[in-house]
C-alpha cells in the first residue's frame, strides 16, 4: 500500500470520527445515579448548617437501651 492511499484512509477516518463526535455532543447525557453536581452559586457560597446536639439525659437513655440489649443478647447465647 502506498503512503497516499494510507494518509486518504486516516483522513477518512479523521473526517467520520468529527462527524461521530458532533452528533454526540449535540445529544444529552444521561443521567447518572447520586447528588446531582452543584452549581457554581452554590459552591461559592456554601450554607452553614446548625448542628444538632443531643442532650446529656438523651445520651443516657441511648446508653442504657442498648446495654440493655447487650444484656439480652448475652442472656440469649447463654441458652
Amino acid at each position: 500500500m502506498n503512503l497516499e492511499a494510507i494518509l486518504a484512509g486516516i483522513d477518512e477516518e479523521i473526517a467520520r470520527l468529527t462527524s461521530a463526535r458532533q452528533l454526540l455532543t449535540g445529544i444529552p447525557t444521561k443521567r447518572r445515579p447520586g447528588r446531582p453536581k452543584s452549581s457554581a452559586a452554590s459552591v461559592a457560597a456554601p450554607k452553614k448548617r446548625k448542628r444538632r446536639r443531643m442532650s446529656a439525659e438523651g445520651r443516657a437513655r441511648i446508653a442504657a437501651a442498648q446495654k440493655a440489649r447487650w444484656d439480652k443478647a448475652r442472656k440469649a447465647a447463654a441458652k
